[in-house]
Formats: structure tokens, sequence, C-alpha cells
């Protein structure tokens, strides 16, 4: 992508190529699975092993042969109209796709060096010396902050004069890798007197982690810290992500179900650190908050809580983790953190 377009044949190329990543993933799960039901019980001595290697071996061979080809060859085409399929800029709907790509498979995508693996990057709106700096949660982007016709940062601005800094990272990347990003980059940011934390779920968690790796580094950012605020985090781990790394644990325990693990592996760094919450002290010297949703089924409000102190931690009623962007009492209880 260069000046703020992006080529339609790289993002073309890149579903191709994840076609192609999926399909052999798939095939090798379902050849390990095949192999071990054909090759007969193990208190037998798996009697048909043998036979059932050389079947399952050329069978899934051949998939993976013919899934590759099949790929290069859509990869040359599409080098060949590649000057015809143009670019533009991009739109929400592709920004949205991007996000959740990232979250899910965010350190894969950054390891093979796909083009749509995102960077790091801070968005300043307007000027001013106090700023919020808005984290965004896992799978999601800095355009994302607006909903139903409401943004935190916008209204923050208006209300409080905070010039909104609005951050866009790779959410399938670490916690720890996150913060230490983000440490940098604000770092960066020069002519304030005053920064706020705001994060939602994860974003929560990248800022206190920011917050930390300041601290060690010894960045002079982290003395204009007064505030941070989090929505909805899991700093206490995200039940459902919990589930997800039982399940993958309990698989190998029989032979028949242990190819099905891998399909659990899949998950992103950024998506398997959710169900282990974070384990850091809140930064000394800042006003600290947590918001919770009453209704909220991804993040229980004990964890959304965490270690705050109960005078620092509120509940908005009936909301659920989306709910938290574009809630008025939300916006209220952000107000309240950041004026204390």
């Amino acid at each position: 992508m260069a000046n703020g377009l992006h080529r339609h044949a790289d993002d073309l190329r890149e579903a191709l190529r994840l076609a192609v990543y999926a399909t052999t993933g798939v095939a090798d799960v379902v050849e390990a699975m095949h192999l071990r039901i054909a090759s007969g019980p193990a208190l037998l001595g798996k009697p048909l092993a043998l036979p059932a290697l050389v079947v399952t071996t050329l069978a899934y061979s051949n998939v993976r042969f013919v899934t590759r080809v099949v790929g290069e060859l859509g990869d040359r085409l599409l080098r060949e109209l590649e000057p015809f399929l143009g670019e533009s800029a991009s739109g929400a709907e592709r920004d949205a796709v991007v996000a959740a790509l990232n979250g899910v498979l965010g350190d894969w995508l950054r390891r093979t060096e796909s083009p749509l693996a995102l960077d790091m990057r801070l968005r300043r709106v307007g000027v001013g010396s106090r700023a919020v700096v808005l984290v965004h949660g896992s799978s999601m982007n800095d355009r994302q902050w607006q909903r139903r016709g409401h943004d935190h940062g916008e209204a923050l601005a208006r209300d409080h004069g905070f010039m909104p800094v609005y951050v866009l990272y790779n959410s399938g990347l670490s916690i720890a890798e996150n913060g230490q990003l983000l440490a940098e980059r604000l770092e960066e940011l020069s002519g304030l007197t005053e920064i706020a934390l705001l994060g939602h779920s994860m974003g929560g968690l990248v800022a206190r982690s920011a917050c930390h790796q300041a601290e060690l580094a010894g960045l002079a950012w982290r003395k204009r810290l007064s505030s941070l605020v989090t929505l909805g985090s899991p700093h206490l781990g995200a039940p459902l992500e919990r589930y997800g790394s039982l399940l993958e644990s309990l698989l190998p325990i029989s032979s028949y179900s242990a190819p099905l693990a891998r399909l659990g592996r899949i998950r992103s760094a950024g998506v398997m650190a959710l169900g282990q919450g974070l384990d850091l002290p809140l930064p000394e010297g800042v006003r600290c908050h947590a918001i919770a949703a009453g209704a909220d089924r991804l993040v229980p409000i004990a964890s959304a809580h965490g270690a705050f102190p109960r005078a620092r931690c509120s509940v908005v009623p009936g909301a659920n983790h989306l709910d938290l962007l574009s809630s008025r009492d939300a916006y209220e209880a952000i107000r309240r953190a950041l004026s204390r």
C-alpha cells in the first residue's frame, strides 16, 4: 500500500494464499485422522498401519500437490493482470475484514511478510497539548471507535479539550509485543503536557503493558500520563478463550481426536493471550479506572475490574461488550474517570 491506496491484485493474491494455507492445513488434519482410524485398533498393534500409510500418503499428497499448483498458477495470473486490476483507497468494509484477519492470524501474517499484516501507527485528530490515546480491541481497528453515531474520542475533544490519538495495531501479536510497540510510538509524540490512555477490550491490556514497558525503559511520556481507563478489558482473562485452550489440551488425550488439536493452534498469540489476562501492577501515580458491561458475555465483571481498586471500578448496566463503545452511560463513566 502506498499513499493510502491498496492494489487489488495484492488483496486477491493474499486471499489465494490464505485459501491454499487453509486447504493444505485441513488436508494435514484429515490425513492424520484417516491414518489413525484406518490403521486399526492400537490394542492389536495397528495391523493395517502400512497399507493405510500407503493409501493416505498417496491420496493426500495429491491433494496438497494440486492445491499448490492451483495457488502458483493463480499467483502468476494475478501478476499478469496486476496492471489492469488497479488500486483504490481502502474502505471501511475492507479495513474491518483486514483487522479481523489480523486478530485471528496476525502473527502468521507478519511472520510470512503478508501485505495484509498491520503495522502499529498513531492517528492524531486536531491539535492540542492534552491527548487521549484510544486503543481498540481484538480484531478491530482505529476507525471502529465510531459506533452508532458516537465516538468517545470526538466527544472528549468536544467536552474536555482532549486531542484524540487513535492507535491502529495488529491484534494478533502478543500483549507484551504490542505494549512495547505502543510505548515506543507514544515516545514519538511531541508537545504534550498530559496523556490519558483509553483502551477497549484487548486495548486496555495493551495500554497497561505499554505503561509497564515505559517504566522499565524510563520513557519520557510515562511522566505525563495522568489517567488509564479500560472498557471491558479481560484483566483476569476471557472465559471463552480459556475454554478454547482447555479443548486444545483435551483433544490429544485420544489418538483419534489428537489431529484436531492442530486446528486449535491456529489461534493467534493475541487471541490466546486474552485467556490469560495480565499479571502486571497498575501504574503508580496514575488515575486508573476499570469499566465493565453488565451484560457482557465475553468479559465478566470480575475480570473487567481485575485488581483495580473498588472505588475505581464501575458497571454500565444492561450493556454488552460492544455497547461500551457507544453507550451514553459508558461515556459518562469515562468523563468522571478522567476528571477526578
